[in-house]
């Protein structure tokens, strides 16, 4: 620090002058006073530079770890394509019970061993928790074989592990987060399908509250996306209508997104 600079701030503690005694004080040796320890201190202050770059590694920093929460508003549903109010309202009454459940279950299912076929992919890796929760048919786009359609027994593999309570249970917070994330993605570019929505929800209910501000984030996304394709439907009788007025009722009503709600 410079002395013009050190003189215009404040002295807090006052620090008597060196003596021709101190003219041989170091640095490396422990003060022996008050008075030793406060010129230690200015000593180690004028070392430092006045400028400080500190060196970062980039390959260190994590992806995606920018948090931008939109406050964009769902897309209107298209007449008589939105849900009634008594009807939001059982559904929040309802989820609410399933996170009560899997709360009150999940040591016991934590507890559980998966069966030798359930290899659960590595937290960072994205493409391996699409497969594992769409099944390489949807993840893939690719259309089932004959051979699938009568070979007995399930290939999860191909179809996609469903959320059971055991494999659910096993997840924290951050591997929840981060599952969301990647199905989201995925979601935003491509059309809502069961096995989506059965993950979606399960993820859901084992998400803690308070929310973090990626999770926020995340949530209001997935809103954002189920009304922009629910807007283009062009049929009250289509499946994913149901599914996709649950996902939005969830975001806006139980966690509390109101400005996301469908209105009456």
């Amino acid at each position: 620090m410079k002395p013009e600079v050190e003189e215009l701030m404040p002295r807090l503690l006052p620090v008597q002058p060196r003596g021709e005694e101190d003219e041989d004080y170091s640095l490396k040796e422990p003060p022996r006073n008050p008075q030793e320890y406060l010129r230690h201190v200015q000593r180690e202050a004028s070392l430092c530079p006045e400028v400080v770059v500190a060196q970062i590694d980039p390959k260190k920093l994590k992806k995606n770890q920018s948090v931008n929460v939109s406050l964009t508003g769902c897309r209107a549903a298209p007449q008589g394509f939105s849900p009634s109010l008594r009807w939001q309202q059982q559904q929040v009454s309802n989820f609410s019970e399933v996170r009560q459940s899997v709360a009150k279950h999940r040591q016991h299912w934590r507890a559980q061993f998966l069966d030798d076929n359930v290899v659960m992919p590595k937290l960072d890796d994205e493409d391996g928790w699409k497969r594992f929760c769409l099944g390489e048919n949807v993840h893939l786009d690719v259309s089932p074989s004959e051979g699938d359609a009568v070979s007995p027994g399930l290939d999860y593999v191909k179809m996609g592990f469903p959320p059971f309570l055991s494999i659910v249970s096993k997840l924290s917070q951050s591997t929840i987060s981060a599952v969301l994330e990647y199905l989201i993605s995925w979601f935003e570019e491509r059309d809502f399908v069961p096995q989506l929505g059965r993950w979606l929800y399960a993820l859901l209910a084992c998400l803690e509250k308070p929310l973090l501000p990626e999770a926020h984030s995340l949530i209001r996304q997935l809103a954002r996306r189920c009304s922009a394709v629910r807007a283009d439907l062009e049929n009250k009788d289509d499946e994913r209508l149901s599914a996709l007025n649950l996902m939005i009722c969830i975001v806006a009503r139980y966690f509390e997104q109101n400005d996301l709600a469908d209105k009456e």
